[in-house]
């Protein structure tokens, strides 16, 4: 595996702990499947805790409507931040069509919770935390099939240019 260069405030550190977070950074930057896996689970954790707060705000209104809603809002958001950080594909994948495409992947993921949500109602009761724990499981389980699918399908790897500030 190569490594890339050092980035221009990384050059000259002596101490361990600067060496390593330099390497670290270089490396989260690459376009290998680890540093976008890595991308993945940053905004997928970032855009779940997105829709749990937009899922329990509207729990009122009923457990399908807050799914809908929060599903939604919340993969608006992780295919904008899936096109340009997770796959750097801001300059060669419309904004519209990584919604068109990236949303078609979401869709089987709201179908999964909400089956799931309705197939299990019954049985977890009326605790808010059952709810959410069944959504974050079927939702990480979802999570790695749109993982490959926007890898390999939405946002096919094309080499992005270096991080300004890079050597």
């Amino acid at each position: 595996m190569a490594v890339a260069a050092p980035c221009l405030p990384c050059a000259g550190r002596t101490k361990a702990w600067q060496i390593a977070l330099c390497g670290t950074r270089t490396r989260l930057h690459g376009d290998d499947a680890t540093a976008q896996f890595i991308r993945f689970v940053t905004v997928g954790v970032l855009t779940t805790v997105v829709y749990f707060g937009v899922f329990l705000a509207l729990r009122p209104l009923g457990q399908q409507p807050a799914n809908l809603v929060g599903a939604v809002l919340s993969s608006m958001l992780a295919n904008e931040l899936h096109r340009r950080l997770t796959f750097h594909a801001g300059q060669r994948v419309g904004w519209l069509a990584a919604q068109v495409e990236g949303g078609g992947l979401a869709a089987a993921g709201l179908l999964a919770t909400g089956t799931a949500l309705a197939v299990l109602d019954g049985s977890l009761g009326s605790a808010w935390w059952a709810d959410l724990l069944l959504i974050a499981g079927v939702t990480g389980a979802v999570g790695l099939a749109r993982f490959a699918a926007l890898r390999f399908w939405v946002f096919p790897g094309h080499p992005h240019p270096s991080p300004v500030g890079s050597a």
